[in-house]
């Protein structure tokens, strides 16, 4: 069997070899095998923390996995995915152990979908199952759902759009407190927020803040993907000190407004923990349903 090849950085060559493999992984799975954030890390260059494990067979790239070792306190993140026409061979086991010994025997890896082959792999990997992510979904023309609130702003809070360059700083120190409990959010740095902005799906007029007294107090960035016709609450956040005033719930109200009437999309989409139980009541209420899950498992280490 091939070995894995490490790099910490991706040559345009290996760039779109993965891409092809990630692009037929997800006609295959219904959905792609790696994060927005691995995607980006893929094509990004080099990045400290980050590093790209390859398997080939014959010369063809029949595997790929990527490592995130950029928290201080939380194991490294991997990401793995085999190309359907290569699976049930062991590849997948042999990237895992690779993941695990790059790691150091601490890691969490996520399993897009939770499909039986990836949970399988976690259990001969000797994972554990830590988080589950649900994606939700909720139709946005009201002959197929309840019709969406008003937005109800609390006492001096108003909404503009992002500026980009202009609201960068503002908004990368209300994110970290926003999300100071979530790494994975809570970390963007400009860089990774720079990369979102380059994105052919960046569109400020989506991206909305609020503020008092010219201050950010929270936001609902969205996002839109255009061959799915979907709209997703991509980022909502809520400054500490406003959190519980009804300003998460205008927020988003404005965002899903904003993909039905200006954007004119029939579907809206969001991912939230399961565990998050006040979160998912609320989206619940909004007509929103669970309609697949992303599954994390880590070493018990």
């Amino acid at each position: 069997m091939s070995d894995v090849v490490v790099v910490d950085e991706a040559s345009a060559e290996v760039v779109r070899d993965v891409q092809l493999l990630i692009d037929e992984s997800a006609r295959t799975d219904g959905q792609s095998p790696l994060s927005e954030q691995g995607r980006l890390q893929l094509r990004g260059g080099r990045r400290p923390g980050v590093r790209h494990l390859l398997l080939r067979r014959d010369g063809e790239l029949v595997g790929y996995a990527q490592l995130e070792d950029t928290e201080p306190v939380e194991p490294p993140t991997g990401e793995l995915a085999v190309h359907p026409s290569h699976r049930g061979r062991g590849y997948g086991r042999q990237l895992g152990q690779a993941l695990l010994k790059e790691s150091g025997k601490r890691l969490r890896v996520w399993a897009h979908g939770g499909h039986p082959a990836a949970r399988h792999l976690a259990q001969v990997l000797g994972l554990s199952l830590f988080r589950e992510l649900r994606q939700m979904r909720r139709p946005l023309t009201e002959s197929q759902a309840p019709p969406l609130p008003e937005p109800v702003l609390p006492e001096g809070v108003t909404v503009r759009t992002f500026r980009p360059g202009e609201d960068d700083a503002a908004w990368l120190a209300l994110n970290a407190s926003s999300f100071a409990h979530h790494p994975e959010q809570g970390s963007l740095a400009q860089r990774d927020l720079d990369d979102r902005k380059g994105e052919p799906w960046f569109d400020p007029s989506g991206f909305f803040l609020a503020e008092r007294e010219g201050r950010l107090v929270g936001f609902h960035w969205t996002k839109v993907h255009s061959a799915e016709q979907l709209g997703e609450v991509y980022v909502l956040g809520v400054a500490p000190e406003a959190q519980g005033s009804g300003l998460g719930k205008a927020l988003t109200a404005i965002g899903l407004r904003h993909l039905e009437l200006d954007r004119g999309l029939p579907t809206a989409m969001l991912y939230v923990d399961a565990d998050n139980f006040a979160a998912v009541s609320v989206y619940e209420r909004l007509g929103f349903a669970t309609y697949e899950t992303d599954l994390m498992y880590r070493t018990e280490s």
